[in-house]
């Protein structure tokens, strides 16, 4: 429900809520008032737990997210309004300047932009209660941990669907709110209502590579020493393989596994070789590298797998990432801050012009052609490199071909206008 919509900006706030029997019955669950995120650890086929923790573990999923994560959080969000002669800025108002100056008191908005979006990607979800003043106008914007909301939906024929949300604040105290009350922003979702988890979804793959840096991880630990085998022709009791065993391992076992042994009872020694090169091991943990990138939508050579790329197609992969893996994410984010807060004719979006820029002679190229063509003028495009204007006519003045004129105008009409 948004605020600007049909409502008195006097008027009371008041909040209507449906009755519990009308309700969704998994409203009702104790769990609704659990604190804590929901991403816990669960079992792979692999044998290890994953979690949000072991998950942010794997190099390659810190470094992916880090660069999604902050990417999408330095890209500016403006605040347009649609008028006669196309948009105009309106970033002074109240609700924009929740995410140009501060949306609350602790965090500046690339923080928060930046948690945004790793709460999307890591739990599917993204909570947020609004602050409002004494005329409704947001104030503050208090991220809700994941796990802490749980979506009530009520069913109206003459109004479809509304919802309401069960929250924990930061606080303790929990309660139900509507729409208003609470920015909800779901990730890719089956249900149009909760976005997925992709660390439930891709728990297995995810495991996978935990097990596999877990192995080369203990490989290492007992000094790069494969598995050994005491051997003796003599029959020896149970107590004395139990001595034997802990002997051996408390001497030859971990980082300093250089010592001398030194073996009675006709014992001799035998290395169990594990071939890594046979086993493709080196080829599975890059190949987990890309299946990483896939799992979070980022090109493998922004995780510094460089295998596959060239000079020649590395930009292009780069302007592959802000269009298809990025800009998903900016449409859902500014249509849904767009339905929360913006004023009718008044839209939110996200300005990537600093994200495709080609390097300086491409830039340079395309500003000489636009110039040229009359697009644009000196000071336009002065600054789109953050340049002062150029005072006068001069900065303003829009070129137009000499050789060139108007459909339907006349050598004489050009002259008389001159």
């Amino acid at each position: 429900m948004n605020l600007f919509r049909g409502r008195d900006a006097g008027a009371e706030t008041a909040r209507a809520e449906p009755p519990l029997s009308a309700s969704a019955s998994d409203v009702q669950r104790e769990q609704q008032w659990n604190n804590g995120f929901v991403t816990g650890a669960a079992p792979s086929r692999a044998g290890v737990a994953v979690s949000e923790k072991t998950a942010l573990s794997i190099p390659a999923t810190l470094q992916a997210l880090r660069v999604l994560t902050g990417v999408f959080a330095m890209t500016p969000l403006h605040y347009y309004r649609r008028g006669a002669g196309g948009r105009e800025a309106a970033d002074s108002l109240t609700e924009a300047l929740l995410f140009r100056r501060a949306p609350n008191s602790h965090q500046t908005p690339f923080a928060f932009m930046e948690i945004l979006m790793a709460d999307l990607m890591l739990a599917g979800d993204f909570f947020a209660y609004v602050s409002r003043d004494a005329i409704g106008q947001p104030v503050a914007l208090t991220r809700l941990k994941p796990g802490t909301v749980v979506i009530a939906e009520y069913f109206d024929r003459a109004e479809g669907m509304v919802l309401f949300y069960d929250a924990t604040l930061p606080d303790g105290t929990r309660e139900r709110f509507p729409s208003r009350d609470i920015l909800h922003i779901a990730g890719f979702s089956r249900n149009g209502l909760h976005g997925l988890n992709p660390i439930r979804y891709a728990r297995d793959a995810l495991g996978s590579t935990i097990a596999t840096s877990e192995h080369a991880a203990r490989f290492w630990s007992r000094g790069g020493k494969p598995s050994t085998v005491l051997r003796t022709e003599q029959k020896v009791s149970r107590e004395d393989k139990k001595r034997i065993r802990t002997d051996w391992e408390r001497l030859h076992s971990g980082n300093d596994a250089s010592r001398v042994a030194v073996l009675d009872q006709d014992l001799s020694v035998e290395f169990l070789s594990h071939n890594m090169k046979d086993s493709q091991f080196l080829e599975t943990r890059e190949f987990q590298v890309v299946d990483l990138a896939r799992i979070w939508g980022v090109p493998p050579h922004l995780i510094f797998d460089l295998t596959r790329s060239t000079f020649s197609n590395i930009e292009q992969q780069s302007l592959e990432f802000v269009i298809y893996h990025l800009g998903p994410h900016y449409a859902r984010i500014a249509q849904a801050i767009t339905k929360a807060f913006a004023r009718p004719e008044h839209y939110f979006e996200h300005l990537t012009d600093a994200l495709v820029k080609g390097d300086l002679k491409s830039r340079m190229e395309a500003y000489w052609q636009l110039r040229q063509m009359g697009a644009a003028n000196a000071n336009e495009l002065r600054a789109k490199e953050n340049m002062p204007d150029i005072p006068g006519d001069a900065g303003t003045d829009y070129w137009r071909p000499s050789n060139m004129a108007v459909s339907g105008q006349t050598q004489e009409d050009l002259s008389d206008a001159e």
